[in-house]
């Protein structure tokens, strides 16, 4: 089979035709029609007397009285079981009843009747065409194939070769499309008598590809040679149109056209540049601008500002706790600018608690310098030395800051709001500890001294002083006033541990102290300033008439002094007196040499009185 629809041939030939309905003639096969011996039982087959029949290939012949095929009958000539003689038609019956006494009987090994009358019986003769036999055609006429058929097979002659040339071994196979459009040609029945668009212009012959076309283009130039015309009849050639009798000018088609390249000009190229690294540069100012206006967290302010505003630090501020502070005073324009800024500035670390005098709408760059500036800051600095007492340590509090002293002391009044230790007793003399302290413009005067209390605390905490002060069989706050005195009594530390032993030494023998400062502070004078009618006072811190500590600490004792107050010399030295303007003492367990050591100090006139 050619194709679907085609027309059928068998390997014998085509068919003959029949008469009227285009259905071929059953044709005669004798080997359908031989009957083995075994079914005639030896007799001679109908239609066949006279004859011998063959015996079919294979089949042993056992009988030597064989049939051979039945007679064909006649009415196997009618074609369709409606012809009148037809023994299956109604109107005759069987055959035999309508007086057909010719028509053989039926055999078991006869041919099968014909198909009973149906949809085909009923269709229409073909018209006569042509009878030729079916025959595999081009696809179009007057031109060969160009692509194989399925399985590799074609339906015609393929126009295409291949050269045996190893330097073509690239090369593609060269294919001829060109159809036949002269008059009378085929073309115009393919195409059902309609108009095709440029079947009237002949196109280029195909070009070959490969080394060996490379060289063939280079052989012939770049275009087509000198006095040739590519469409035939120069630039603009002219085809007649039969069907409305014009004249189409047709351009021959040049392939350069379609892929020469533009060069372009290094001027154009550098301007190009230029315009596109402007767009980019639009692009990242103008967003800078609209993340700005989006996020006013990232607003600033430009300059020193003006004006002048206070805004207070707290301890533990982080960077942008600060940063919201400035911004809430106006000082900055958001809290982004200042915290860049101090990030990348090591010393931001450093700003401390407290009040700093500032500027309104300053850059966040300036605002960091002046945080950064001690000046900027309003304090007091305040600086507490050892051996104050309470109400000195006031008076200097008071002169440093500027604010009346009866503030600070109706907050000394109230020692239980001050975190005093439980075993000062309610007592806040020896309890503020000397130190330099950063007093701010609104701090409380009970915080003031508050946070004097706290370090004492911590200084007592860090030197263990309640545990060893157990070991020694003390009570911290006996440590305590003995600290107070060696603050006063010495102002060298090499010598606190030996005023600290003698002290010890005299509590532990009942001996009189002796110790003028303790009646100094009773009567709120200096040492130097006792006469004798004082130091004959009876009072409970006149150590010269009693045994025994004073019943509180006489001043702030220093770390120093309490150290010595828990850790003093060994030794029994009972006495000390002044030897030198330098402070230093002469100790001695021995009361000759104190007296000889007395006249001494006396005569040197450093205040070594009766």
């Amino acid at each position: 089979m050619t194709g679907f629809g085609g027309r059928h041939s068998s390997p014998e030939g085509p068919l003959p035709r029949t008469d009227g309905f285009g259905f071929p003639a059953p044709r005669y096969e004798p080997a359908r029609y031989e009957v083995p011996p075994y079914v005639t039982g030896g007799f001679e087959p109908i239609g066949r007397a006279g004859t011998a029949a063959r015996p079919g290939p294979g089949i042993l012949a056992r009988h030597d009285d064989v049939t051979g095929p039945l007679a064909e009958p006649d009415w196997w000539s009618y074609r369709s079981s409606d012809h009148p003689d037809h023994p299956l038609n109604a109107r005759s019956g069987d055959g035999r009843a309508a007086g057909r006494d010719d028509l053989p009987p039926t055999h078991p090994s006869a041919p099968l009747p014909p198909r009973p009358p149906g949809v085909w019986d009923r269709l229409r003769p073909r018209p006569e065409t042509d009878d030729d036999e079916t025959v595999a055609t081009p696809l179009l006429p007057g031109g060969p194939l160009d692509t194989p058929g399925h399985g590799g097979q074609t339906s015609g002659p393929v126009g295409a070769s291949r050269s045996s040339d190893p330097e073509d071994a690239d090369d593609d196979m060269t294919v001829s499309h060109a159809p036949q459009t002269g008059e009378g040609s085929d073309w115009d029945d393919q195409t059902g008598g309609l108009e095709v668009i440029g079947a009237h212009v002949e196109e280029d012959a195909p070009r070959r590809r490969g080394r060996r076309g490379r060289r063939s283009q280079e052989g012939a130039g770049d275009g087509p040679p000198a006095g040739s015309d590519p469409a035939g009849a120069g630039d603009d050639a002219l085809v007649h149109d039969p069907a409305f009798g014009e004249d189409i000018p047709v351009k021959p088609y040049d392939p350069r056209t379609g892929r020469a390249r533009r060069r372009r000009n290094p001027i154009a190229v550098l301007a190009s540049l230029l315009v596109l690294a402007g767009i980019v540069v639009g692009i990242v100012l103008g967003g800078q601008k609209l993340i700005e206006l989006v996020d006013p967290t990232a607003k600033d302010y430009t300059g020193q500002g003006t004006g002048e505003v206070s805004i207070r630090v707290q301890g533990g501020d982080t960077l942008s706790d600060i940063g919201r502070t400035l911004t809430e005073a106006d000082v900055v324009a958001s809290v982004a600018p200042f915290v860049e800024a101090a990030e990348d500035n090591a010393a931001a670390v450093g700003i401390q608690p407290g009040v700093y005098t500032m500027r309104l709408q300053m850059s966040g760059q300036a605002a960091l310098d002046r945080l950064l500036d001690p000046a900027s800051r309003m304090l007091s600095r305040v600086t507490i030395p050892e051996g104050l007492t309470v109400e000195r340590t006031l008076a200097r509090i008071a002169e440093e800051t500027g604010r009346p002293v009866e503030e600070f002391r109706a907050a000394a009044a109230d020692p239980a709001a001050l975190g005093l230790p439980a075993y000062a007793n309610g007592q806040l003399e020896g309890f503020l500890f000397p130190a330099t302290y950063d007093v701010e413009p609104d701090d409380a005067p009970v915080d003031v001294l508050r946070g004097m209390v706290a370090q004492f605390n911590e200084v007592a905490g860090r030197i263990q002083l309640e545990q060893r002060a157990a070991a020694m069989g003390r009570t911290p706050l006996e440590v305590v006033t003995v600290a107070s005195m060696i603050q006063s009594e010495t102002r060298l530390d090499e010598e606190r541990a030996d005023v600290g032993q003698v002290i010890y030494n005299r509590l532990d023998q009942g001996i009189p102290l002796g110790i003028d400062a303790t009646l100094a502070y009773a009567l709120d004078k200096s040492g130097n300033d006792l006469t004798v009618t004082d130091l004959q006072t009876d009072g409970p811190y006149n150590t010269r008439t009693r045994v025994g500590l004073p019943p509180t600490p006489i001043s702030s004792p220093g770390e120093a002094s309490l150290e010595a107050a828990l850790a003093p010399s060994t030794g029994n030295l009972l006495y000390y007196v002044l030897e030198s303007e330098e402070g230093s003492h002469f100790f001695t367990s021995d009361y000759a040499e104190f007296q000889a050591a007395r006249q001494r100090c006396a005569d040197a006139g450093l205040g070594c009185g009766g």
